[in-house]
Formats: structure tokens, C-alpha cells, sequence
């Protein structure tokens, strides 16, 4: 209950059980659980980063080193826990990679933040420092980035295996073919306008099933659908395939308005039976004479009609996603069609190959051998769900990394180099600002060297040798792509290494980082008003889980 006194008189603000946190008692509890979600997923960076076991309520389990992912399982209930998973999903959505490196950097600039408030600097001009130390950081990664296109195969490859080389899926051998396939895709799908490349990440879709191994994910030169033939007696394999895409259901509309149907006599029961079976012979014939052997309905196929369309020897799936009739009509060039009556041969798309697949004792239609196709799948395997499900979360972040480096056209160097650089340029623009602000840009500087710290951690390195060391090596005019090289317990050139990395993922996470620590700080006030029912105090002091967290 919040309570307001004036003229000796009190005058109810909140109703009861409700509590309140103010000025900087509520700053200390959010910079405290916003640098405690950023502590959670610090030690899954890098490629020897570990991983988390996250366990649902109902026992479900999933096992990765995927900070988004992590993050979005982890049930939070602090207000400001969820704004740092606002953050990753941001962060993945964006660019796909780079959702760690975004959460810690801000656990970071809320940790030094504080560090600011306790010495008397007021929010406000940490604020103001945190936002020129971001614009400042920006321009930096624009001067030393390097230009990259869809040619540049060797690069795009290496970007690549430094965004897989994180998870925990198999052998080097294994990632590097997984890697071979997300380029496959990439390239299939890029398409160049006006010197630009636009890629649609949807139109690459990661289907997976669990069985076999991860050396058994296959590239898909088309579209693998997970339905089945919709009768038995349907052509199983159809080769040199003409596809119609059906948005019509075929089988008989019922009314939207309740109808009546008076039948006096069994011979006008037998006339609308075959009234009925003559309208639905009619729809197959429109779809047979237009030569299509293969039809993908989005709707429903009345069982006269499968017998029909099996007769005329037409293989027909029903009920298909319409992302998928999407994805379709991009592979095999098939136009997607709402009436019967406009189906015509011009509408057909062409596959070399269609064929029902039982896979892990599940029917499959693969719709391979198209011939340019704007949409693929990769049909990814694993011995296990978690292995199939951790699969499919590195081919996502490799996808999306190669997506951000071909549509942005810049690449800088990883390891930790590009943050020391950043930061080092940061402390050196700090002393010509002056005033207060200076020293929120050298937090802001501090906080980016958490990336270094947390690499050289990983891989079992004194964190503060290591940032000694490559101060030490950016401060000369050649050591400006110096980071930390996990494998060989050194700091060494990335550049030379071939540790790339997208710049568009280093900026957004900059970006994310920076507006979620400066929207935390500009919160002065936390009001639970959740009644009586969940007063319970949490940890952090907060009523009904306010104050509190749940992993």
C-alpha cells in the first residue's frame, strides 16, 4: 500500500498488498537482475563456451549454448529480465547471430552504470555518455570494416564457421559439411538487384526429423513437404513433375447459411448422390486437363476425388501449409490458384523429381531437381531431438549471420579485436568531450571488453593478461584485428586467423545493447499493484515475483 500525506492528512495511492520501489533503490535491484541474466549466459560464449540444461515444468529438455534460446526457456519473471530477452529476440530476429554477445555487452553497461550512480553521477548524464559512446562506436566499425560479396566464397565460408563454431554438434567435419550446405543455400536463394543482394531467410526452410546422424542432413533442391500422398493408389515417385497449386478445396462446399434438402423418394437421394459425384469428377477433369501429375491443395480433397484424381494416374497432398504452397511456388515456378476454372498449363511449375519418402516411419513428399529454385530445404537429422533441434538452431544463426554479411557487404574481425579496437577509440574521443559524459563513454569502453574477457575465460586464459596483451598490440599500427584465438591459448592476428564476422551483428548488438541499458537506467519507479494475492515479498524486494527471477 502506497500511502500520501498532506495537511496532516493521508490519502490512498495503491491499493493494499500492492509495494514500491523508488529512486535508487529501484535502479541498484535493476541494474542487479539485469547483470545477473547477462552472468547466466556470459559462459556460453565462444566456441568453448558451455552449455545450458533448461528443464520445463511438464520435463521437457532442452540442452544448448544458444543465448536466445536460452533465454527464452529460462521463464523470467523480473520486468527487467524481460526486457534483456526482448533484447536477444531483437537481436536474432535481426541479424540471426549474435544474441550472446548483445545481452552480456548490456549486463555490462548496466553493471558499470551503477558503478557511475554510487559515485554521484547523475542518470542523465550517464545516459547522454552511453548514447555518444553508441554513435561513436558505430562510426568506428564502419572505418574498419571490410568490403564482402557473394562471390567472395572463401570469406563467406569462414564468417560461416566462426557463427557454427559455437555449438556443440559433432566433429569439425561436421560442421564444416553442415557449413558447405547453409552456403548451398544462401546462394541458391540470394537474388541481385540494383547491386544489392536480397536474401529471404524464409524461403530456406529447415525441416528435421530425428533419426539417423547429424552427417545425415541432406541439401534439398526444392521443397520437402512432411504430408503424405492423400490415396494409397496415387503414383509414389513422379518424375519430370507438372505441379498445380490448388488454394480451392477439392470436394463440395457446405453452405454458410444452415440449408434444407427435401428427399421424398430414393431415386432423388440416388440423383444427388450423383449430382454430388459428377461435380467433384468435373473438378479432377479441370485439373487433368490442364497436364499437371502432381497437385498441392491447401484445403481438403473429398475422398471421391482422391479416387479420381488416382484413376487419372495425378499424385494430389492435401491440406498444405500455406508457407509451404509459399515455398513451392518459389522453387517450381507455379502460379497459385484460387479458381479450377483459371488453371491452365501456363500456371504449372516443373520439378525433376517428386517423390514419397518413409522417413523414421513417417511419409515425406521430397520435391527435388527443380530447376533454378528460389526456395530449398535443408532436411536436417539428428540421433536425438536435442542433437536435431541444436542442428537446426546453428544452421539458423550461420543463415542468418551469411544473410547480414551479403546484405550489408561489410565483415570486420572477431575474437574479441573488433570490441578492444572499438574501445580503445571510444577512451581516446572520452578525454576530448570531457565533463561527466567522459566517463560514462569509458564504462561504455569498459563494458565492450567483456566480449575479450569472457572469450579468454572460455578457453581457460587470465582474462587480464589477455586484455592486457591486446591493448597492448592495438595500440600499434598493425595490431588493430588482434583478439583472443580460444584453440591456441593466445592472442594472435584474426584477420590472418580467418575469424570474420558480419558487421551488421557486431552494430545491432551495440545498438541492442546500449537502448536496453539506457531504458533500464531512465526508470526511477517500480509499482507493483497486484494486490494481496501475490504479496509475497521476492528476492529482490519487489511483491509477486517483481523483484525476483526464475531460471
Amino acid at each position: 500500500m502506497a500511502e500520501n500525506q498532506l495537511g496532516g492528512q493521508q490519502y490512498m495511492v495503491l491499493p493494499e498488498g500492492a509495494s514500491r520501489l523508488l529512486g535508487k533503490e529501484a535502479q541498484r535491484t535493476n541494474i542487479a537482475v539485469g547483470y545477473a541474466v547477462a552472468s547466466i549466459v556470459k559462459t556460453t560464449l565462444g566456441p568453448k563456451g558451455m552449455d545450458k540444461m533448461l528443464v520445463s515444468e511438464l520435463g521437457d529438455i532442452v540442452i544448448t549454448n544458444d543465448g536466445a534460446t536460452i533465454l527464452e526457456e529460462m521463464n523470467v519473471e523480473h520486468p527487467v529480465a524481460k526486457i534483456l530477452v526482448e533484447v536477444a529476440k531483437t537481436q536474432d530476429k535481426e541479424v540471426g547471430d549474435g544474441t550472446t554477445s548483445a545481452v552480456i555487452v548490456a549486463g555490462d553497461l548496466l553493471k558499470n552504470a551503477g558503478n557511475l550512480l554510487d559515485q554521484g553521477i547523475p542518470p542523465a548524464a550517464i545516459i547522454k555518455g552511453y548514447d555518444i559512446a553508441r554513435e561513436k562506436a558505430l562510426t568506428v566499425l564502419k572505418a574498419i570494416s571490410s568490403d564482402i560479396s557473394i562471390g567472395d566464397a572463401d570469406k563467406l565460408e569462414k564468417i560461416a564457421r566462426i557463427s557454427i563454431g559455437s555449438k556443440n554438434i559433432g566433429s569439425d567435419t561436421t560442421k564444416r559439411y553442415l557449413v558447405k550446405l547453409a552456403l548451398q543455400a544462401i546462394q541458391q536463394v540470394a537474388v541481385k538487384s540494383a547491386d544489392k543482394i536480397k536474401i529471404d531467410k524464409d524461403f530456406i526452410k529447415l525441416e528435421k526429423k530425428e533419426g539417423g546422424s547429424i552427417d545425415d542432413t541432406q541439401f534439398i533442391n526444392g521443397v520437402l513437404v512432411d504430408k503424405e500422398m492423400a490415396h494409397p493408389g496415387m503414383p509414389k515417385l513422379i518424375k519430370d513433375a507438372s505441379i498445380a497449386l490448388l488454394d480451392v478445396a477439392l470436394e463440395i462446399e457446405k453452405t454458410e447459411t444452415d440449408a434444407k434438402i427435401e428427399i421424398t423418394s430414393p431415386e432423388q437421394m440416388q440423383a444427388f448422390l450423383n449430382q454430388e459425384e459428377t461435380m467433384l469428377k468435373q473438378m479432377v477433369d479441370k485439373v487433368v486437363k490442364s497436364k499437371a501429375n502432381v497437385v498441392f491443395v491447401q484445403k481438403g480433397i473429398d475422398d471421391v476425388a482422391q479416387h479420381y484424381l488416382s484413376k487419372a494416374g495425378v499424385s494430389a497432398i492435401r491440406r498444405v501449409k500455406k508457407s509451404d504452397m509459399e515455398k513451392l511456388a518459389k522453387a517450381t515456378g507455379a502460379r497459385m490458384v484460387t479458381s479450377l476454372d483459371d488453371l491452365a498449363p501456363e500456371d504449372l511449375g516443373f520439378a525433376g523429381l517428386v517423390e514419397e519418402r518413409k522417413i523414421s516411419g513417417e511419409q515425406m513428399v521430397f520435391v527435388e531437381k527443380c530447376k533454378d529454385p528460389k526456395s530449398v530445404t535443408i532436411f536436417i537429422r539428428g540421433s536425438t531431438k536435442q542433437s536435431a533441434d541444436e542442428v537446426e538452431r546453428a544452421l539458423t544463426d550461420t543463415i542468418g549471420s551469411l544473410t547480414s554479411a551479403l546484405e550489408y557487404g561489410k565483415y570486420v574481425t572477431g575474437g574479441g579485436s573488433t570490441e578492444i579496437e572499438v574501445a580503445m577509440k571510444l577512451r581516446d574521443a572520452a578525454t576530448d568531450i570531457g565533463g561527466r559524459e567522459q566517463l560514462a563513454i569509458q564504462a561504455f569502453a569498459d563494458a565492450l571488453e567483456v566480449i575479450p574477457k569472457a572469450l579468454a575465460e572460455s578457453a581457460g586464459m587470465d582474462p587480464i593478461d589477455t586484455l592486457v596483451q591486446l591493448r597492448s598490440k592495438h595500440k600499434g599500427s598493425s595490431g588493430r584485428s588482434f583478439g583472443v584465438d580460444v584453440y591456441g591459448n593466445v592472442t594472435t592476428d584474426m584477420e590472418a586467423l580467418g575469424v570474420i564476422e558480419p558487421l551488421r551483428v557486431k552494430s545491432q548488438a551495440i545498438n541492442s545493447a546500449t537502448e536496453a541499458a539506457v531504458s533500464i537506467l531512465r526508470i526511477d519507479d517500480m509499482i507493483s499493484s497486484r494486490g494481496t494475492k501475490r504479496a509475497g515479498a521476492g528476492p529482490g524486494g519487489m511483491p509477486g515475483g517483481m523483484g525476483g527471477m526464475e531460471e
